[in-house]
């Protein structure tokens, strides 16, 4: 910050802070000399010839073309409208970038290939937000603000997790996914394989896997609250990837600088394992079970998970590690990255408490109780991921029990605290915590937002800093926003829930958390929607809704505050059923919601002009929240 306002004092000519470009994740240092770069009519590239660059290359080229009609130009060597060169300066890292626009034209300097395709993706940034769209857009001033940038990442992992176990997406959607990741600097795919409802990756081991452990039974409504399949419905919803389609998928993201995590989630969140391969429990029974369908089957009312049946792999059985063996010698084999995650989450023990070759193995290997039986689980899986070249990741329960090996990586989902304390132990961390990186969670009232258990605003993701106080900072690898799949049925709902909460998430992961600004962000965030509005990607209005608390008096009075998540809107409110607009009250402090109202309609206004949805809430709704 102090470079950036050492160059305001040089006597530049800076453009006004409302036309500073809308960039996320916003750049480490950055001034705007006044003036633009106007786009000739005949557009040429020059760069180096570097193969890592060539989806680098046809993405700039090919939005040029499409936008804005002109002809568009690549060459090796030689001036050009845009100039992308590969330099030595140590400042930029692996994946930082120089950029300088004026009047001869843009200017990007990296030492390596993916700084510059970073660069790219800021060049884009830069453009009219018609750059966008996919056909000829005319009557637009094509032309690029000045500007001075030196922008490098915060972390080194920068991550989506992508649940596609749950509800399959397809191999089309997974290459859609990773373009969307890339637009803002993200370069870890998290890919979470298997799980209860399903088994997507091929192992030509356990054929039977994907014969039945990829399909269950298609069900519409809310997960979890399904019902029963019945015997005779077809078990026909799902799929896999091929090993053939892993390699493609892992292929298509390294050409755009992206490393792809596969998980294989043991030994709790293993029904479709089972269901597969009944051998792998030791619970009788199991051959009569099923790959789960979102049909109810765990317990949460104790504050932990108690399995109505049991969906664990079975720590006492040696079947169960040849298995590993044999599917973690695959999985290794397809994905180069050095990372294979191994779950170790939410795994219910009660069945095990009880299953006397469990007993038999604690009473042999002296575990005292059944989270030591994870424990002994967990270091033998270690080793078996170790004897394949890769090193092992988990979620944060792998600390519980004790002995995890120091070279073995954890992912703190459950807040921070398990990050803070792998971290003392000396483990490296990736910070994950549900009150800040769920995307899949709701981002605003439960009211009008698709139902699930909690709620993480878009305010809720800015605030995430992956190194909290006391914590070795060296040993942070960075973070990741985690996007599971139970209430994903499609890819634009998908969208719908990834944004705007992903951009707030990739400034905390690239940028110097001193640049952070909520009131600028939200700027930014705006400017942003409409460039998703001209791309045909969805996204939520949420953050303009109100915010909705509740309380009663000791006469028994319901009171709702109504507050902005956003600065500078007016909220409105009505109780006698109607519509309000602009004319209608404005929520200032504590409302007294009146004795016979049965309902509460609230929506958000920007002046004259309404923003966000209507939210309609009963009074039954507001008693429920009021306890």
């Amino acid at each position: 910050m102090k470079k950036i306002i050492a160059l305001f004092c040089l006597g530049l000519s800076f453009v006004s802070s409302a036309q500073i470009p809308s960039i996320i994740p916003i750049p480490s240092q950055a001034v705007y000399p006044s003036g633009k770069f106007v786009l000739p009519a005949a557009i040429s590239i020059s760069g180096p010839s570097e193969a890592q660059l060539k989806v680098g290359y046809a993405t700039l080229v090919g939005k040029l073309k499409s936008a804005t009609g002109r002809s568009v130009t690549l060459k090796s060597s030689g001036t050009a409208s845009i100039q992308l060169q590969i330099v030595n300066n140590a400042k930029l890292g692996a994946e930082g970038y120089e950029m300088q626009v004026n009047a001869k034209g843009v200017a990007i300097k990296a030492n390596k290939s993916a700084g510059l395709f970073y660069g790219i993706q800021t060049l884009l940034q830069l453009l009219p937000k018609e750059i966008e769209s996919k056909t000829v857009v005319k009557g637009v001033n094509w032309s690029i603000p000045y500007a001075q940038i030196t922008d490098t990442p915060r972390f080194a992992w920068r991550g989506q997790m992508f649940d596609v176990a749950r509800h399959f997406f397809t191999k089309q959607e997974v290459k859609q996914f990773i373009d969307d990741m890339v637009e803002y600097k993200y370069n870890i795919l998290h890919f979470h394989l298997t799980d209860d409802e399903g088994w997507r990756i091929e192992i030509k081991s356990y054929p039977n896997l994907t014969k039945k452990g990829a399909y269950n039974v298609k069900k519409v409504g809310r997960f979890t609250t399904f019902s029963k399949p019945e015997p005779n419905e077809p078990r026909t919803y799902g799929g896999f990837y091929t090993q053939e389609d892993i390699k493609e998928l892992v292929k298509y993201g390294q050409e755009r600088f992206v490393n792809i995590v596969p998980e294989i989630d043991v030994p709790g969140h293993s029904m479709a394992a089972v269901a597969s391969y009944p051998e792998l429990s030791c619970t009788p029974g199991a051959n009569k079970y099923e790959v789960i369908s979102g049909e109810p089957f765990i317990d949460w009312s104790h504050g932990h998970p108690e399995a109505l049946q049991d969906n664990t792999l079975c720590p006492a059985n040696e079947k169960v590690y040849t298995f590993l063996d044999k599917v973690m010698g695959e999985v290794a084999s397809l994905f180069p990255y050095e990372y294979i995650h191994m779950g170790g989450d939410e795994c219910p023990k009660n069945y095990w408490d009880k299953n006397p070759e469990i007993l038999a193995l604690r009473a042999r290997e002296g575990l005292k109780n059944s989270q030591e039986v994870q424990a002994y689980f967990v270091r033998r899986l270690e080793k078996i991921i170790t004897s394949k070249g890769k090193r092992m990741l988990g979620w944060d329960e792998i600390l519980e029990g004790g002995g995890l090996p120091k070279g073995t990586a954890v992912m703190s989902w459950r807040g921070i605290a398990g990050g803070v304390e792998a971290a003392k132990l000396g483990h490296e961390v990736v910070m994950t915590p549900n009150n800040n990186v769920y995307v899949d969670l709701m981002q605003g009232d439960k009211a009008i937002e698709p139902p699930v258990y909690k709620t993480v605003r878009l305010a809720d993701s800015y605030a995430f800093n992956p190194v909290p106080a006391g914590v070795d900072a060296k040993l942070v690898k960075g973070g990741q926003a985690n996007m599971w799949s139970e209430q994903l049925f499609n890819y634009r709902h998908l969208q719908y829930m990834m944004w705007p909460r992903a951009l707030a998430i990739s400034e905390s992961l690239w940028s110097p958390n001193e640049n952070k600004n909520w009131d600028n962000f939200i700027g930014r965030v705006e400017d942003h929607m409409a460039r998703f509005d001209v791309a045909d990607k969805k996204y939520a209005p949420s953050m303009y809704e109100a915010i909705v608390n509740v309380s009663k008096n000791a006469k028994g009075e319901l009171f709702v505050e109504l507050k902005n998540e956003i600065s500078g809107l007016q909220i409105h409110y009505s109780f006698d059923n109607s519509y309000p607009d602009q004319h209608y009250p404005t929520a200032n402090g504590l409302v007294a919601v009146p004795k016979d109202a049965e309902l509460l309609r609230v929506v958000s206004y920007r002046g004259n002009k309404m923003v966000g949805r209507t939210m309609n809430i009963s009074r039954a709704d507001l008693e429920k929240r009021a306890k």
